[in-house]
This record gives structure tokens, sequence and C-alpha cells, in this order.
């Protein structure tokens, strides 16, 4: 993998410009629903199926301000001081994943303005 692209099941994937968050290694910035482990947002390093990686990636343990996943993937929070964001993990591989939400800017920067939740 280069800085410009990703390889998902050996087929090579250039990024657009869409308005869609990107780290400077060109990895994609999604928002990841599993079958039964939850929420996560965080940078597509691979897919296989149903496995996803993710790297740098947070739990959307609880949100509010957005009705939808949809909506927190294209316009974030507008109460990020309600949300329950745990921190980050380096890397997270999930299992059974039913949906892969490409998040916007606007969004990430949303994400990123939610303090790191814990007990």
């Amino acid at each position: 993998m280069n800085n410009e692209k990703i390889v998902i099941n050996g087929v090579t994937y250039v990024p657009e410009p869409s308005g869609e968050a990107s780290t400077a290694d060109g990895l994609p910035y999604v928002m990841v629903r599993t079958y039964s482990a939850g929420v996560f947002a965080g940078y597509l390093s691979s897919r296989t199926g149903q496995e996803v990686v993710l790297k740098n990636a947070r739990r959307m343990w609880y949100w509010t301000g957005a009705a939808s996943l949809s909506q927190l993937a294209t316009d974030g929070t507008a109460s990020p001081e309600d949300c329950k964001f745990p921190c980050a993990v380096a890397e997270v591989t999930l299992l059974q994943v039913i949906e892969i939400i490409p998040i916007t800017d606007k969004a990430k920067k949303s994400i990123d303005e939610v303090a790191v939740w814990q007990s």
C-alpha cells in the first residue's frame, strides 16, 4: 500500500477528493457498524469480507445530536458534550461488519471534539 492507494481483496482503490476525511497516508476515515460489537470510527486499513481492520479507532459508545449513523458520519454531532466516545485504540479488528460509511471532514472534526469518555 502506498500513500495514495488502498488495496482491498486485491483491488486497488485511489481516493478522489470528496470532502471525506483521510490521513496523510491516504487511508479513508470511516464509520463501521458491526453485528454485535457496536460502532467504531477510524481509518480503514483493510477489509476482507465482513472483517475490517481500523487504525486509530474510537468506539461510538453513545451519541446524541445526530438522528442516525448516516447523519453522524456526514454532519457529526450537534452535542459533543453529551456523547460518550472512549479513547482511540491503535488498531482493532472487527468481525461481522454490516455497514461502512465514509466520514466527512466536518463530521471528523466533530467526533474529534468529543472528550475522551472514561469512568
